[in-house]
């Protein structure tokens, strides 16, 4: 989220007038949010999720954010990112954590009336992993017994090698309407926190009839519903209302929120200002870190959270594959930038420079990795390494670029990430515009995106494996580098059969150690949720992911 800034300070007026004239595409571009939004609502910066709202197939935060409202899992997050229990009762692992027999609350309904039984989840978690259905965040259930049974498998170039023997997974026992068992094939004794991720919502028996209409509508069983038909107007608005029946120990303050889709940072934070929002979400428009502060002197946060910024190199890319002219490349690329710079002159030195592909926010704070050199700017090392690739073989002159969304306020750090590059390899290193955040993950998820790509991640739950399961394991639901490394895999299996998080970490460790000498993504620095909202808000506070504790918020309505 970041900009190469422009000398000097536009006036308020004027940046905003700006904002308007010069996004022409903004679908919220300085418009009246009443027409689309009842006052009392509390409106939320937002964008068009990629996909229909169905929770296994969402991994992106647009979708991710109006699903995590919409539905509540066996467990769930505090704001601090303990895990604490949600539709169950109870969560009971055997002894070496292979199996966990869960008991569910009998008083929990989806927002249609049908209860939620044992049913409603082994149903939904069964229905993802089948292949046909080709869901984004169907690896998420790979360490259930029978996964591989139901999913098949591929190879690393996405070939068949198993073939799918079986309808459902066979660690998926009912036992009756509110209990059922969960069989691993392997101990993992962080699967409980995995629970409160939205990939592993229930979800009620319409689902299974037609899930591209549910995904348009869906119905859950969180704090929020869907709030009418029109509920989600593509390009424009999603319109969430309190869930009156909702039983959990959250339930919602506020009579609704709503997520207005802007195309850019800087018309939401004008709409801001002038009354026609009430909260930016997790971050404010670039132009605006100089100015926020003081524009929302009571109403504004600075906190860190669990998210890193970096961008994928994908091992497709010429130069760039997974042998010594590659490792040698993305280490020069990684040395030349100086990250430090890019932070002050974007940021405003509220970001802090990554030295892992975690988030000093976990538990555990921030290890030291050995080789996390690599990550510190060295131009003159920087030119060694890439000679010395030069040398196996010739860079040829092509282009380097880092594809962005526009809509999400990166043009700014991509450009001044790329000059650093350009400036000390002495490569055409540029930044690719893409309109809008679904068009950029269209081509990531397609691979057709042709050149690196920003890739920031907030994780799904509070453990150092969110991070590095997801995006770095053999053909992980968001490893869209097709980075693989069978003892980086081997590694992540032996912490998970760890008996806890402590024992586990010193081998997340050795993991990220191979990910320092590989470096399929390139960390830059880890997040800070540097927003704002209207002084007309009450009890706002941002959680461990960065993002508003919707449901505590409260809003002053004249």
């Amino acid at each position: 989220m970041s900009h190469t800034r422009l000398p000097g300070h536009i006036p308020r007026l004027i940046t905003a007038l700006f904002a308007c004239l010069s996004v022409v595409f903004a679908t919220a571009a300085c418009a009246d949010n009443s027409d689309r939004v009842p006052d009392e609502y509390i409106s939320f910066f937002g964008g068009e999720p990629q996909n229909p709202l169905v929770p296994s197939n969402t991994n992106e935060v647009n979708g991710g954010q109006v699903i995590e409202n919409l539905f509540t899992g066996l467990a769930e997050y505090t704001p601090d990112g303990e895990v604490r229990m949600g539709v169950a009762e109870s969560i009971t692992p055997n002894d070496n954590s292979t199996s966990f027999r869960v008991r569910l609350r009998d008083d929990w309904t989806f927002t249609n009336g049908e209860r939620v039984t044992s049913d409603s989840f082994i149903n939904a978690w069964n229905w993802a992993v089948q292949p046909e259905h080709a869901q984004l965040q169907s690896a998420f259930f790979a360490p259930i017994k029978g996964y591989t049974d139901v999913a098949g498998e591929t190879d690393a170039d996405g070939n068949v090698t198993v073939e799918p023997t079986a309808e459902t997974m066979s660690g998926l026992r009912k036992i009756s309407d509110t209990e059922f068992t969960i069989t691993l094939s392997a101990p993992d004794s962080s699967f409980v926190s995995l629970l409160g991720f939205s990939a592993f919502a229930p979800l009620p028996s319409v689902a299974f009839e037609d899930m591209d209409a549910f995904g348009a509508h869906p119905v859950g069983n969180g704090p929020y519903m869907m709030d009418g038909d029109d509920a989600w107007q593509h390009n424009v608005s999603i319109t969430l209302r309190a869930n009156p029946d909702y039983p959990g120990d959250t339930p919602a303050k506020n009579p609704g929120i709503a997520f207005v889709m802007y195309s850019s940072l800087n018309t939401a934070y004008a709409d801001l200002q002038s009354g026609d929002l009430d909260h930016m979400r997790e971050s404010v428009s670039p132009e605006a870190y100089p100015t926020y502060t003081e524009d929302f002197p009571d109403s504004h946060d600075d906190k860190p959270y669990a998210a890193i910024q970096n961008f994928t190199i994908p091992e497709s890319l010429p130069g760039f594959g997974p042998d010594e002219e590659g490792r040698l490349r993305r280490a020069a690329i990684s040395m030349s930038i100086d990250r430090q710079l890019v932070i002050d002159k974007v940021y405003f030195g509220t970001r802090r420079i990554a030295e892992d592909f975690g988030a000093p926010t976990l538990a555990g704070g921030l290890p030291d990795i050995p080789g996390k050199e690599v990550l510190t700017y060295q131009p003159e090392k920087a030119k060694e390494l890439w000679a010395q690739a030069d040398r196996i073989s010739p860079w040829g002159g092509q282009k380097f670029e880092i594809a962005y969304n526009a809509d999400g306020g990166h043009q700014q750090w991509v450009e001044a990430v790329t000059n650093s590059i350009r400036q000390n390899l002495g490569i055409d290193a540029v930044g690719k515009a893409y309109p809008t955040f679904k068009a950029m993950r269209d081509d990531v998820v397609n691979r057709t995106v042709d050149a690196a790509f920003r890739s920031g991640w907030n994780a799904d739950y509070p453990s150092i494996a969110s991070f590095l399961v997801s995006n770095y394991r053999t053909g992980d639901s968001s490893n869209d580098g097709d980075y693989s490394n069978p003892e980086f895999d081997r590694l992540l299996a032996d912490a998970a059969a760890q008996p806890d998080a402590q024992q586990a970490q010193p081998v997340y460790n050795r993991a990220q150690a191979i990910l320092m000498k590989d470096l399929p993504q390139i960390p830059l620095w880890y997040y800070a949720a540097s927003t704002a909202w209207s002084p007309k808000l009450h009890n706002v506070q941002s959680g461990w992911l960065g993002m508003p504790v919707y449901t505590e918020i409260t809003k002053d309505v004249n």
